[in-house]
């Protein structure tokens, strides 16, 4: 008797392992209705593997965390108040490696002859190249050659305004995008793309039926609206909305492509763009170096440790720890030992990276910040990711909820913000299909004649560029207006103490300079932590939705 019941025994525990092996497969779903994610039927959340996409090349990831902006200033020789200390909290984000440099800059003016082919886009993309002159200097040979002279490419770009840099982070968001989405198949791939774009006939041409390909110049913004027509092999599928009938072509159900959407995690995780100022002073102060164990050890007065400006290690003793001007008349040292090895600008991965891997985050160009200057901004800014100059804005629609854009470039058209929450449905019927049913979302109306105080209202801007500023002093007293943008860093033509994070200067964002370039940011996603392996956690359970169900 007790040899039949052990085998009995144990295959009722293996029906046992089975069924419960099936139930938590049967768990790749939804922990609130039991559906099942990723079914081939209608109404099934098509869910993506959790992940952290990688940036575009030349980021470096910065672990945010808190600090005392503006805390790293010890002097104020303007006695004007302008970087008062305040303790903030910057999000973790992307940043960087070295500044935009002058072949970066060739690549995107290529590029705008090449791709759109238009000219007044080019023209207005060019550098000031005559920032280079000087009535009492001859500096001449700049003007032709800084730019565009191999001996210069890897020098960082200058005579870039403000406004032009904002356009060049856009362009590099569109062309990047492009470059994932081409690689992983999502668009057609470059050779298509190639001979689309040449007009080839014949060998080599796309075949009858093949998917369409788009020459036009890829927008991020125009693609996640379904105006960028070009679907590859690679792209995500979508159900046939006639449930398991055959879609068109005869292609089963299920087979048909479909734009990629930010669910499916294969952009960017943001958008670059210039760093904030809180960002910048944060990347450059770079205290991960002398903190353990949540406290930092000792503050910093610039990119590296220390109080001085000369490196005190056995092999390099003596030199300069950045590109910048000793004292009047001095911009590199004695000839037979230039103890920074840079006249004017210096290559833009020379010297040094500080403790976050960052070059150049003293001295060479100062760098445009995003931020709009204002003096004394401790009184109104927030100490979680502290940004002034907040400017909302929303594409431009057109009546059938298509983008509209800008000539030949496919840049959208930017119109300010006007409201501070999400509008009716009515006000985006153009958008979405002029229907006028009620749905279960409809919200209750509000009658504002009896409760006045419930009237909408909303500035785009409380607390940014549109903050107070006297007009009739401007040009007399003072040159900050709406229109003042901060830059940071010190350049090859400043003296030492503008090397100090903590310190703050403004320019027209129309207005160029020799001294100052950029390099560009990206906001991170997900889990603020880089290397949690580092430090105790909590366990964790495992993610909800990371996986692919059946």
């Amino acid at each position: 008797m007790r040899k039949i019941i052990l085998p009995v025994l144990a295959a009722f525990v293996a029906l046992t392992m089975v069924i419960s092996s099936c139930k938590k497969s049967g768990s790749s779903g939804s922990k609130k209705t039991g559906a099942a994610y990723n079914a081939k039927r209608p109404g099934s959340l098509q869910v993506s593997n959790k992940v952290k996409p990688t940036p575009g090349p030349g980021l470096v990831h910065i672990e945010g965390g808190t600090f005392v902006m503006g805390g790293s200033n010890i002097d104020d020789i303007g006695f004007d108040y302008a970087a008062p200390k305040r303790r903030v909290t910057v999000a973790t984000f992307y940043m960087d490696e070295t500044e935009v440099a002058n072949v970066d800059w060739l690549e995107y003016l290529n590029w705008i002859r090449e791709v759109p082919q238009d000219p007044r886009w080019y023209y207005e993309a060019l550098p000031d190249t005559l920032v280079w002159r000087s009535p009492l200097a001859y500096n001449e040979p700049y003007v032709n050659n800084y730019l565009r002279h191999p001996a210069y490419q890897d020098y960082p770009v200058v005579g870039v305004t403000w406004e032009q840099a904002v356009a060049y982070s856009d362009w590099r968001t569109n062309v990047v995008n492009e470059n994932l989405l081409r690689n992983k198949g999502v668009l057609s791939d470059w050779k298509s793309y190639s001979a689309a774009k040449s007009g080839v006939t014949g060998k080599g041409a796309p075949k009858a039926g093949a998917a369409k390909v788009s020459t036009d110049p890829f927008n991020l913004d125009m693609y996640l609206n379904g105006q960028y027509d070009d679907k590859g092999k690679g792209a995500p599928k979508v159900l046939n909305p006639t449930g398991n009938a055959p879609a068109a072509g005869g292609k089963k159900a299920g087979a048909e492509q479909r734009f990629a959407k930010i669910e499916d995690g294969v952009f960017t995780p943001g958008r670059y763009r210039l760093p904030t100022e809180a960002e910048w002073e944060y990347a450059a102060l770079a205290l991960i170096g002398t903190a353990n164990n949540n406290i930092v050890n000792n503050s910093k007065i610039y990119p590296w440790d220390g109080l001085g400006i000369r490196s005190a290690n056995k092999n390099t003793r003596g030199l300069i720890y950045a590109n910048f001007k000793r004292g009047a008349g001095d911009n590199m040292g004695v000839a037979g030992y230039l103890n920074d090895g840079a006249d004017i600008t210096a290559p833009v991965n020379a010297y040094m990276p500080n403790d976050f891997g960052l070059y150049n985050m003293a001295g060479n160009v100062s760098e445009w910040v995003l931020d709009t200057y204002r003096q004394m901004s401790f009184d109104k800014v927030e100490d979680f990711s502290p940004f002034r100059g907040n400017d909302f804005e929303n594409n431009q629609y057109d009546t059938n909820g298509k983008i509209e854009t800008l000539g030949k470039s496919n840049v959208p058209i930017k119109v300010n913000a006007t409201s501070g929450k999400k509008d009716s449905y009515a006000a985006q019927a153009s958008k979405y299909g002029n229907v006028t049913e009620l749905s279960p979302s409809t919200p209750d109306a509000i009658d504002t004649t009896k409760m006045p105080m419930l009237k909408p209202t909303f500035s785009a801007d409380q607390r940014g560029a549109l903050d107070q500023q006297n007009l009739d002093l401007y040009g007399k007293i003072t040159l900050v207006n709406d229109r003042s943008k901060v830059y940071k860093g010190g350049s090859w033509n400043d003296r030492a103490y503008w090397l100090n994070p903590g310190t703050r200067r403004y320019l027209d964002q129309g207005e160029a300079s020799s001294e100052i370039g950029f390099r560009c940011a990206m906001s991170s996603v997900g889990d603020p932590q880089i290397n949690k392996k580092s430090t105790p956690q909590f366990k964790q359970p495992k993610s909800r939705v990371g996986f692919r169900g059946k």
